[in-house]
C-alpha cells in the first residue's frame, strides 16, 4: 500500500505539473470576491440584481460582498487578497501599481466628475492660492487627494504649503461642515450631500483632472481565471447598460443604500456620473497618464519612474468585451 501511495502522489504530481489549470476539486474555485461602493453606482446595481449570483449559481461560485468607501480602501483589499476586484479611480490604480500593488485595470465603470474642491458657505476661500496654511481634509490614496496636489501645483503650491487633515471622505465632508478645516477634497455623494443640505462650494473644479471610474483585479486572480475575469466584466456590462437606459431604477436602488435625498442623488447621478462608456481605451490611458505625470512633477511619484511604462504595466484591455 505503501509502494502504491508513492506512486499515486508521483502520478498526481506529474498530471498537475502538465496541467496546472486542471480543475481538481480541491483547486476548484468557491467564491468571487469583490467592492460595492457609492462612488460606483453601477456596483449598487449589479449587487442589488444579483446579476453576479445568477451568473456563477451554475457552476457553485459565492459572490462575496465588501464594500468600498474610497479608492484608498479597495486597494487595499486587492493588495491584502481579501477582495479580486475592486473599483478605484484611474490615478490611484496606477499610485498604488507603481507602489507595488500588483493589479491590473480591466474595465471602466464611469466617467465622472466626482471630485471638487469644497469650502463652508461663510468661507472667504475663493482660490486654489487661498489654501496656503489652511487645514484641508483629505483621503490620501484618491482621486480627491490627487486633484487636490495637482490643483496645488497648478498654483505653485505644494502639499507642505498646506496641512491635510488626513480623513475618509465622510469625515472629511463632517469636519468641513463643522469648521474643523478649512477646505475638503470632496467626493461625491457626500460632496453632493454637502453642497445640498449645507450650501457648501465648490470652489474649484476641473472635471478633465477628475479621472476615470476602473475596475481592477488582483493580478494573479486574472492569471489563474481569465474566463472568470470575462464573465465576470460581461455581467458589469448588463448592470451599466441596464443603469443607463433606466435611471429612475437607478437611482431608486442608490437611494435605497444611501439613504440620500432625491436632490443630493440626481446631483451625482444626473449632473456629474456618464455611464457610456466601458472599455479602457485612448481616452482613459491619456487621462490616468496625464494625472501620472503631473504627480511626478509634484514629487509624489518617483522622478526616477517610467511612468508610462507603469501604466502600459496596469492596464489590461485584452479580455473581451460584450459587442452587441
Amino acid at each position: 500500500m505503501q509502494i502504491f501511495s508513492r506512486r499515486a502522489a508521483a502520478a498526481l504530481f506529474a498530471v498537475s505539473a502538465l496541467f496546472p489549470g486542471a480543475a481538481f476539486a480541491a483547486d476548484a474555485l468557491k467564491e468571487i470576491r469583490i467592492d460595492w461602493a457609492t462612488y460606483n453606482p453601477v456596483s449598487l446595481v449589479l449587487k442589488q440584481k444579483g446579476l453576479l449570483e445568477k451568473e456563477f449559481a451554475k457552476d457553485g461560485i459565492s459572490i462575496v460582498w465588501v464594500q468600498s468607501a474610497g479608492s484608498n480602501k479597495a486597494l487595499e483589499f486587492l493588495n491584502a487578497g481579501s477582495i479580486d476586484l475592486g473599483s478605484t479611480a484611474g490615478s490611484a490604480a496606477l499610485v498604488a501599481r507603481i507602489n507595488g500593488n500588483p493589479i491590473k485595470s480591466v474595465y471602466v465603470y464611469s466617467r465622472p466628475e466626482w471630485t471638487a474642491l469644497v469650502t463652508g458657505k461663510d468661507s472667504k476661500i475663493a482660490s486654489v492660492a487661498d489654501l496656503k496654511g489652511k487645514r484641508v481634509a483629505v483621503t490620501r490614496g484618491t482621486d480627491p487627494h490627487i486633484f487636490l496636489v495637482r490643483a496645488l501645483l497648478g498654483a505653485g503650491l505644494t502639499e507642505k504649503d498646506i496641512t491635510p487633515v488626513l480623513l475618509q471622505h465622510a469625515d472629511g465632508k463632517t469636519a468641513l461642515i463643522r469648521g474643523d478645516v478649512d477646505a475638503w477634497a470632496g467626493l461625491d455623494p457626500m460632496m453632493a450631500q454637502a453642497e445640498i443640505e449645507d450650501g457648501a462650494k465648490l470652489f474649484y473644479r476641473k472635471a478633465d483632472a477628475n479621472t476615470w471610474g476602473i475596475l481592477n483585479v488582483r493580478e494573479e486572480f486574472l492569471k489563474d481565471h481569465p474566463d472568470i475575469v470575462r464573465r465576470v466584466l460581461a455581467t458589469y456590462e448588463e448592470a451599466r447598460k441596464y443603469s443607463l437606459a433606466n435611471y429612475d431604477e437607478l437611482k431608486k436602488t442608490f437611494i435605497a443604500v444611501t439613504r440620500l435625498p432625491d436632490a443630493v442623488v440626481d446631483k451625482q447621478l444626473k449632473e456629474r456620473t456618464e455611464l457610456t462608456h466601458s472599455r479602457i481605451g485612448a481616452p482613459q490611458r491619456e487621462s490616468i497618464l496625464a494625472a501620472g505625470l503631473a504627480l511626478q512633477q509634484a514629487g509624489v511619484i518617483d522622478a526616477k519612474t517610467d511612468v508610462k511604462a507603469a501604466l502600459d504595466a496596469l492596464i489590461d484591455d485584452q479580455v473581451p468585451l460584450p459587442t452587441n
